[in-house]
């Protein structure tokens, strides 16, 4: 097909239908100051291949890797130990070139797995049904308060202090187009989760209250009351988990009452790929609001011969049925990541997914009872799985940034995720996986003490 590119006399046509003055206006929720006003700063204006290839390289080569130095960073995105095998696995070409099957019968074996991921995050979540894995974390949870606002007919969510500031800004951002009303307020640095003043503040224009477990803090709350606070005013229970092996130790979500459950996928088999692409995961307790789910779900039957087979069952996404009855226009379900994730649980099984979980917390009880013993530093924890936070007696992200120069990757700063909150900037988040070393602790502990001396 020869490519058309459009005349002035189309744009303007196109600009009057919609009611739009220029192209400009369709970029004004574009802030000035993000806009490129020249050439890229540093980059010459033409060069060779080769020389491009030398400088990317170069580029490339100031990146210090998760594996080349101790390693404790999380808040959302997590380093764990991924198989050869997932990757080995993802490479088969029947799998690496599938997209989204828009004649989905014929894509057996890409159904099949979907509907084994399905089974899989509906038992890791303690939920009735789970979809077909969404675009990441943060649209995965925006979806979901966009679901509760459709089962419960109201438009105002209650996001806990606990749930990542970046979830947070993708709910807030949403929330902008269709008048809904997100309440949220940031963390005090206490061991206590806001589990107890969300039950008290959920009243009747309450749709959802969204919690994380464990959340942004490394704190872990029992929902269970919370969940009873909000059925007893007709709202829903959003649980959001961004580290999927804690549910290897932890009670699931769905045991205690919550509605929806979403989540990052990363943490198993997507590794973190300097930030994406990454794998949203979304279940429900109750069967009968599966109609509201967003996105798409496999479904398994038989053929015209009795044989096994597996059918795209609800598919309420735009691309598929009219715009206005759709649940979701997120077109992206993450499909090879949600392979990678399939594969890496299925290696690990039920017996290994417990194991590397109280392998993560072991470790994690380890550093933080040898940071704790560091002068000027306190764990605020007083539960948590392989995730912790510490406070220090000065600001936390040149602390953190002076650690990294001298090859120690010492966890996520407060003051980064939080940049204008008072005590907030002495925090540091602290995640500790099973590719932690005892010498790994021990190399953070002896650069915190030398750099607070």
């Amino acid at each position: 097909m020869r490519y058309l590119p459009l005349t002035d006399a189309d744009r303007s046509a196109m600009l009057d239908v919609i009611g739009a003055k220029s192209i400009d206006e369709l970029f004004a929720d574009v802030s000035r100051e993000s806009y490129l006003t020249g050439p890229i700063e540093g980059l010459p204006p033409h060069a060779s291949e080769m020389a491009v290839e030398r400088y990317m390289a170069a580029l490339a080569a100031q990146n210090l890797s998760a594996g080349e130095a101790p390693f404790f960073l999380g808040a959302g995105a997590y380093r764990h130990h991924v198989p050869a095998s997932v990757d080995h696995l993802i490479q088969r070409g029947e799998f690496l070139t599938s997209y989204t099957p828009y004649q989905p019968e014929i894509a057996q074996g890409t159904l099949q797995m979907l509907f084994e991921f399905q089974t899989q995050v509906a038992r890791l979540f303690g939920c009735a049904v789970a979809n077909a894995s969404m675009y990441d974390g943060s649209t995965a949870c925006w979806e979901a308060i966009a679901m509760a606002g459709r089962v419960t007919k109201r438009g105002k969510a209650l996001l806990s202090s606990g749930l990542h500031p970046h979830y947070v800004s993708t709910a807030k951002t949403m929330a902008r187009f269709n008048g809904d009303i997100v309440e949220y307020t940031e963390p005090t640095l206490t061991a206590d989760t806001d589990f107890t003043a969300l039950s008290g503040a959920v009243d009747g224009e309450t749709g959802c209250v969204v919690v994380q477990y464990p959340d942004i803090l490394g704190r872990i709350g029992d929902m269970t009351q919370l969940a009873e606070a909000c059925h007893a005013a007709g709202a829903l229970l959003v649980a959001v988990v961004t580290e999927p092996v804690a549910l290897g130790a932890l009670k699931s979500p769905g045991e205690m009452g919550a509605d929806i459950v979403v989540g990052e996928g990363q943490a198993l088999g997507v590794g973190l790929q300097f930030g994406g692409p990454y794998l949203g995961l979304f279940a429900i307790r109750d069967p009968k609001h599966v109609r509201q789910m967003p996105g798409r779900l496999c479904g398994e039957t038989v053929d015209a011969e009795g044989k096994r087979g597996f059918v795209l069952t609800l598919s309420t996404r735009e691309q598929h049925i009219r715009r206005e009855k759709a649940t979701s226009n997120i077109c992206t379900n993450s499909g090879l990541c949600a392979l990678a994730f399939s594969i890496h649980l299925t290696l690990l099984g039920e017996k290994g997914l417990r194991a590397l979980a109280a392998e993560n917390h072991r470790l994690a009880c380890r550093a933080a009872d040898r940071l704790a013993k560091v002068p000027g530093v306190e764990v605020l924890n007083e539960s948590f799985f392989n995730e912790f936070t510490i406070t220090v007696p000065v600001e936390s992200r040149p602390l953190v940034r002076d650690l990294a120069d001298k090859g120690v990757l010492a966890g996520v700063s407060l003051g980064r995720l939080y940049p204008d909150g008072d005590r907030r900037e002495n925090g540091i988040i602290m995640a500790v996986t099973e590719t932690v070393t005892s010498e790994d602790i021990e190399a953070l502990a002896s650069a915190l003490e030398e750099a607070l001396a």
